[in-house]
């Protein structure tokens, strides 16, 4: 039975004018994938029918607690409190606005709008990734300041079937089936033997208002690159990146091939990341992090760049979740290694590097006068982008001085990252907020004892017959 106290106005922002017009302009849609987006990235919710859209926007839909508190296998962690602790009972998702999209290429024609997890009461469930960073937006906006931001997606497009050793492989090109084994990086002919998915994925981002641009063949076999445009709200660059993710996968999946996430698929070549350029404007709209006259560096920039190194060992397993994101992190590998920050030279050995307007990390297409100062290279491939983003903003700390060989000691294997966490230091925990960060923890413990208890391959072909 529903909370007496239960709102019925929606506490996202959503409006029921929203769903009818969008009815109304796509009549030929039938149906809605209506998706929350859990800690690790994973979309989860249900497929509604048409005539169920406007109860969703005018009431919310009921959705179990414990969707937030699952694993990446989509197992219930005990751990987060919220299965038994809470009797796993039912919360109310909303839609967020400006979500609701069309679904490119499906038969019959679908759409899809996000949700976000409230109480019944309105109150935002607070281990909904998303709300947790909606809640560090407002306060950065009590202080006057607005993160701004866009993000570059690297994925691997690989075949669905495996090589004859068992591994994985990269994709045949989806135009003429041809295949190369060879690290492709900047090549444009490459690129066009993709040329029918990228052309199906530029399609998706349009219906869905995404502004995709920029795609390279980057440093792998079957490795790609797809930049978005600046975003002036940051939670819109990460909803761009959250719907962007989902649409690659969809048309990867529709042209016969896999789109993958993984932070390192092949073990012998570059592992994907995921760039961050990010800025903050004042309440007049201008970028604290530009120079004034006669400074090279502006006191806030260089206090933000001192908060990102001051916090990342305690980050690292927001950064890099799951075990697979720690192979990434090997001698030449272009992943940096260390808290290191600088300008637009020695870019591969930054962590975090001052973009310059012009340069090629820095020209996804925003406007000069709004440069993206801060290029954040640390990031592994997958976890949800709002946590990911949370763990950014904002942290006031003593300017960095050093431009080159600032270092800070880190967990070097996973383990070590989800030990740090667990014992709730305090920039995590006040990031994430107390319920996000009991909650990330205890899924990343859960999958840690998967992994920890699973027999490999590995372990055959060195102990089976040798010991």
């Amino acid at each position: 039975m529903d909370n007496p106290n239960a709102i019925t106005t929606s506490p996202s922002g959503s409006t029921p004018a929203e769903a009818k017009a969008f009815l109304d302009a796509h009549p030929d849609i039938e149906a809605f994938d209506i998706v929350l987006t859990d800690a690790n990235g994973i979309g989860r919710g249900k497929i509604v029918r048409r005539h169920e859209l406007m109860s969703i926007f005018e009431g919310g839909r009921h959705m179990p607690i414990s969707i937030l508190g699952l694993d990446i296998t989509g197992e219930d962690v005990h751990e987060t409190g919220l299965i038994w602790d809470s009797g796993d009972g039912d919360l109310r998702a909303w839609p967020i606005p400006d979500t609701l999209v069309p679904l490119y290429g499906t038969q019959p024609p679908r759409g899809q709008v996000l949700m976000a997890m409230y109480h019944l009461d309105g109150q935002p469930m607070s281990s909904d990734p998303r709300l947790a960073l909606a809640r560090q937006v407002e306060l950065l906006a009590a202080r006057g300041l607005h993160p701004a931001g866009a993000f570059e997606l690297e994925f691997f497009l690989l075949a669905n079937e495996r090589d004859a050793d068992g591994k994985v492989q990269a994709a045949r090109a989806v135009l003429d089936g041809r295949r190369s084994a060879k690290t492709e990086v900047y090549s444009v002919d490459h690129l066009h033997g993709m040329e029918p998915l990228f052309s199906d994925i530029y399609a998706a981002a349009k219906a869905q208002g995404i502004p995709a641009e920029t795609v390279i063949s980057e440093y792998a076999p079957g490795q790609y690159e797809l930049t978005l445009n600046y975003r002036k709200e940051v939670m819109r660059a990460a909803d761009d990146l959250v719907m962007l993710k989902r649409l690659v996968r969809a048309q990867a999946r529709r042209h016969g091939v896999t789109a993958c996430f993984m932070a390192k698929p092949i073990e012998t070549y570059a592992g994907s990341g995921m760039h961050f350029h990010v800025s903050l404007q004042d309440d007049a709209g201008r970028n604290v992090f530009t120079e004034t006259a006669g400074e090279k560096w502006s006191p806030s920039l260089l206090n933000a760049l001192g908060g990102l190194i001051g916090t990342m060992a305690e980050s690292m397993l927001v950064f890099a979740p799951h075990a697979n994101s720690w192979r990434r992190f090997v001698a030449q590998s272009y992943a940096p290694v260390a808290p290191t920050w600088g300008a637009t030279t020695g870019r591969w050995r930054c962590a975090f590097r001052r973009a310059m307007p012009g340069t090629a990390a820095s020209s996804t297409g925003r406007p000069a006068s709004t440069p993206i100062p801060i290029w954040w290279r640390r990031r592994c491939w997958p976890a949800s982008s709002k946590v990911s983003t949370r763990a950014w903003t904002p942290a006031r700390r003593p300017p960095a001085t050093d431009t080159s060989r600032q270092r800070k000691h880190r967990p070097c294997r996973w383990t070590g990252a989800r030990h740090r966490g667990g014992q709730a230091l305090r920039f995590l925990k006040s990031a994430l907020g107390p319920d996000l960060h009991r909650t990330f923890v205890a899924i990343k413990q859960a999958e840690y004892l998967r992994v920890a208890r699973t027999v490999s391959e590995l372990d055959y072909h060195l102990y089976l017959h040798e010991v």
